[in-house]
């Protein structure tokens, strides 16, 4: 399985939701950086994205998106594929 990486904060209900979606897919293991304790963090979210929503979802090396981005690929059946890599 892919290797998963998710900006998130800690009030943020669509990381919530985002995570309730790959655990769903099978995903055990997601590495969550916490953009609300670590300013450091948020700025390097920014920079790679050129976003300042959380979450922010890496699949392997591919930027995701946000939660509605994530939810859109599972729909369009492109987050099964992206995943099993």
């Amino acid at each position: 399985m892919a290797r998963v990486l998710m900006y998130s904060t800690g009030v943020c209900p669509y990381c919530v939701m985002a995570e309730r979606l790959l655990r769903s897919k099978g995903v055990a293991d997601i590495e969550k950086v916490r953009v609300d304790l670590d300013p450091a963090r948020r700025e390097e979210m920014m920079s790679r994205t050129g976003r300042r929503t959380v979450p922010q979802i890496y699949i392997g090396d591919r930027h995701v998106g946000g939660y509605d981005d994530l939810a859109a690929l599972d729909h369009a059946g492109g987050l099964d594929p992206l995943l099993a890599a």
